[in-house]
């Protein structure tokens, strides 16, 4: 997620019977509500900064923040795993779901999320004013205009309540949204805020099927919800720092909008070909975005991104048009699952459109690097010529690799001077060759390509065990900028 999503509880135990749930105390609404509460307004968007260029990044507000100077290394990292995302921790547990008869509470968790579905909207702004209202000092973890976060938050809170009877996959779940809190200064004091506010939420829209038991089905929920994400965070932050800063080393524009940034992070950085990072910038705090590493992990420990700037995309603005190097950016965690399979000798179909072929070029490198001779196609798409702007690069290791062969694919007009290019939607060049059958895919690019492309991979045979992609849920709710 781009912003806190919970934040704090001690370590009690709820306890039914005398009304103290420990980890919070649900508040009830009372008749005579700050107007506040009844009309909550959304936050206006925050004026352009002031150039913080060569400055380091905000430090987080809560005191106990951790940060990483250069010179003072934080607890040796470990190595990263994939991560299951919203989207793919739905389709787990609706599977499991079908199979498994749903808990007493259960039900009426999602009595209540039936009810309140047709007014989320609603919800969801009277559950940001009452966390704002009632606890202003949060406020300032979350970003100063709340068009992308907004909805997160709420969304995977009720998500993750809705399928608490599906322990394993709520656990894994849970514990990658645990650890990727922290780079927000997310503390466990802070669970407690979010629980009283989502239940004064939820009790406030779902009056038909809101009762005493249903908030005590919440309440254990929730404390359910929270204790594994306190836990997790506390078992990370023993073996990793909360984010890392990294300072723009090199900035090189390969067309108007498009940048390579690379960057020196402070210390080590273990991350996979094919994942990706969140970035936060000087100029945008609390703004964070994804984007995938453009290369296998380096020996000099240097990382790279293709950055595209695109309408509105604040992050993607500032690194393509004002960092320079000498800027000091943040990092989270690394994430994603869009990485290879090494105990395979299956081939590798891989389709990367704009700047989504940063990911495919560093899993090309990584094939290169084990030694195993796997066939490699690539796929690399754009709207036209002049938008393959890294194609000179993959053409290069297509010449170095004899395993490695690369098309590219425009929509309009043709490839110049590429005996081998293709114009169509990559989709359908995808379906020109073959077979696939051997072949493990990994798809890169905006939703709309994922979407497709996935359509296009199960058409000629691929299963879906074999495909492999960065989150439409997370490309959707960052705007893919």
């Amino acid at each position: 997620m781009d912003a806190p999503t919970t934040a704090t509880a001690d370590s009690g135990s709820s306890d039914d019977s005398s009304g103290d749930w420990g980890w919070f105390t649900p508040l009830k609404n009372s008749p005579e509500e700050p107007r506040e509460l009844r009309e909550p307004q959304k936050p206006q968007g925050p004026r352009e900064p002031q150039d913080h260029r060569r400055q380091q990044p905000p430090s987080h507000t809560s005191p106990t923040s951790p940060t990483y100077p250069i010179d003072h290394p934080a607890p040796a990292p470990r190595p990263p795993a994939p991560e299951p995302t919203l989207d793919s921790f739905t389709a787990a547990v609706s599977s499991a779901t079908e199979a498994t008869p749903a808990s007493p509470d259960a039900i009426l968790i999602r009595r209540t999320m039936a009810e309140i579905e047709p007014v989320a909207d609603k919800v969801t702004s009277y559950f940001y004013a009452l966390l704002f209202l009632r606890h202003p000092d949060l406020r300032v973890m979350f970003p100063a205009a709340m068009d992308v976060q907004r909805d997160r938050l709420f969304k995977a809170l009720v998500t993750a309540a809705k399928h608490v009877d599906d322990a394993d996959i709520l656990t894994e779940y849970l514990s990658h949204l645990g650890r990727g809190h922290r780079k927000y200064g997310t503390l466990a004091g802070h669970y407690p805020a979010v629980g009283e506010c989502l239940l004064g939420a939820l009790s406030r829209h779902a009056t038909s099927s809101w009762s005493a038991e249903t908030e005590a089905a919440w309440v254990r929920a929730y404390t359910a919800v929270s204790q594994i994400m306190i836990d997790a965070a506390a078992e990370d932050e023993a073996v990793a720092p909360a984010w890392w800063q990294a300072e723009v080393v090199a900035h090189e524009l390969r067309t108007p909008e498009i940048a390579v940034v690379t960057v020196r992070p402070d210390q080590p950085y273990p991350f996979l070909a094919g994942q990706y990072t969140t970035v936060e910038t000087p100029w945008w705090p609390r703004v964070w975005r994804h984007y995938s590493f453009a290369t296998a992990p380096r020996a000099d420990g240097l990382l790279s991104f293709h950055v595209k700037a695109v309408p509105a995309g604040w992050v993607s603005n500032a690194l393509v048009r004002r960092a320079r190097p000498g800027d000091v950016i943040r990092l989270g965690a690394p994430g994603g699952s869009m990485t290879v399979d090494h105990t395979t000798r299956n081939g590798l179909l891989c389709v990367g459109g704009g700047t989504g072929i940063a990911p495919i070029k560093a899993l090309v490198e990584d094939v290169a690097e084990r030694g195993i001779r796997r066939p490699v196609e690539v796929f690399y798409g754009a709207r036209s010529d002049y938008d393959l702007y890294d194609i000179d690069t993959m053409l290069r290791l297509e010449q170095v690799h004899p395993w490695l062969s690369v098309r590219p694919v425009v929509a309009t007009g043709a490839v110049r001077g590429r005996p081998n290019g293709v114009s169509g939607q990559l989709p359908d060049a995808v379906r020109r060759y073959g077979p696939w059958r051997e072949y493990d895919a990994y798809l890169s690019g905006p939703p709309g390509l994922i979407r497709s492309g996935v359509d296009a991979l199960l058409g000629v045979g691929i299963p879906s065990d074999r495909i492999r992609h960065d989150s439409v849920e997370e490309l959707v709710t960052t705007g893919y900028r």
